[in-house]
């Protein structure tokens, strides 16, 4: 008789990586836990959950039967993710520090560190699936519950990688891990979902970047010139943003549609449908493709944010590290800094940076 597979399991503290933990431990693996720090400059103040999601992590790896370990990569997080966060938002783009924590840490640090122990594999609680093409590799699809399904923040995913990873609610809705978790009596079954930067928590935006980038106002511009107010800094706002612009007067609401940052001007126009906010076509870099190899030019659909529904596109073409992406249909507040991410049906392929 063989020894079972051992299988490290990222326990955040959250419902998804405990229910995860408890349907591994069910399915015979011998099941580790880990528990990862990767935020230290300021864990006492009030946005940063991290005593309680220990807590949390320990009790529920209590209940299941497993070992947790308690890691941390803090500074691995600034180096690898946090300084590319803050250097994409000085240059005026707005980054997804998720999609990088996700390829730096959770599946690089954490991964390497659980390979260490002895791991055959690591698992999460993330909403997606892996499978195995024709020829042996591994395919990233999208999770079972369309609402949750987090394929979108795993695209920079290596073959390696992915190969090494377990997603044990792919096929599962949320709904159903709540109740199961409420059922097995899990400690945080009702605990509410975690929507702050990833590892940095829930706190005000413009307060945090305060802490790091200094405040550079200027004016907010129509595109034909005409002054409409002033901006804090261009950091702090992303295209296609309405809120918090402080334009009154009548007519439609105002938008960011760019910014110029020569100038330091945000350019802001009236109207949800004006054509400086819709992109036929978009380039991206920094590409990164499941299989490790780029996806041959044709039909495909993509997203280029997450809460989005997938647009029927063409891959015009992949040359020098970029790609070019057409989209049937316009797409709306095409931001760069965030990412296009490429799907064949439910096969996620990978993607890149928006230019």
């Amino acid at each position: 008789m063989t020894d079972p597979q051992r299988i490290v399991v990222g326990l955040s503290g959250g419902v998804d990586s405990s229910v995860s933990a408890w349907l591994l431990k069910r399915q015979g693996y011998e099941v580790l836990g880990v528990f990862m720090q990767n935020w230290e400059d300021d864990n006492d103040d009030e946005y940063c959950s991290i005593k309680e999601d220990a807590r949390d992590a320990i009790a529920v790896a209590d209940l299941v039967g497993i070992d947790v370990e308690l890691v941390n990569f803090a500074r691995e997080y600034k180096d690898r993710v946090f300084a590319y966060f803050l250097s994409e938002y000085q240059a005026g783009r707005t980054p997804n520090p998720d999609v990088l924590c996700n390829a730096e840490i959770k599946f690089k640090a954490f991964l390497d560190h659980a390979i260490a122990l002895g791991a055959e594999k690591i698992a999460t609680g993330h909403y997606a699936a892996t499978d195995l093409d024709a020829d042996g590799r591994t395919r990233l699809l999208r999770g079972a519950d369309e609402g949750k399904d987090q394929s979108y923040f795993l695209y920079r995913l290596s073959q390696y990688q992915v190969s090494r990873a377990l997603f044990p609610l792919g096929g599962m809705h949320k709904p159903e891990v709540r109740r199961l978790a409420a059922e097995i009596g899990l400690p945080n079954h009702a605990k509410k979902d975690s929507t702050g930067i990833c590892f940095i928590g829930e706190r005000p935006f413009r307060e945090f970047l305060n802490r790091y980038l200094p405040k550079t106002p200027g004016p907010m511009v129509t595109p034909e010139g005409r002054v409409m107010g002033e901006h804090m800094g261009l950091m702090y706002h992303t295209i296609g943003q309405r809120q918090g612009l402080g334009i009154g007067g009548a007519g439609e609401p105002w938008y960011v549609a760019g910014k110029d940052m020569a100038r330091n001007e945000l350019i802001v126009v009236q109207g949800h449908d004006h054509p400086l906010l819709l992109k036929p076509e978009l380039e991206a870099d920094q590409l990164s493709w499941v299989a490790d190899e780029a996806p041959r030019p044709g039909r495909y659909s993509a997203k280029t944010r997450y809460r989005q529904a997938d647009a029927a596109c063409e891959l015009v073409e992949v040359s020098g590290g970029v790609a070019r992406v057409r989209f049937d249909t316009p797409q709306w507040a095409v931001t760069p800094g965030q990412s296009v991410v490429l799907y064949d049906g439910a096969a996620c392929l990978g993607g890149g940076v928006i230019r």
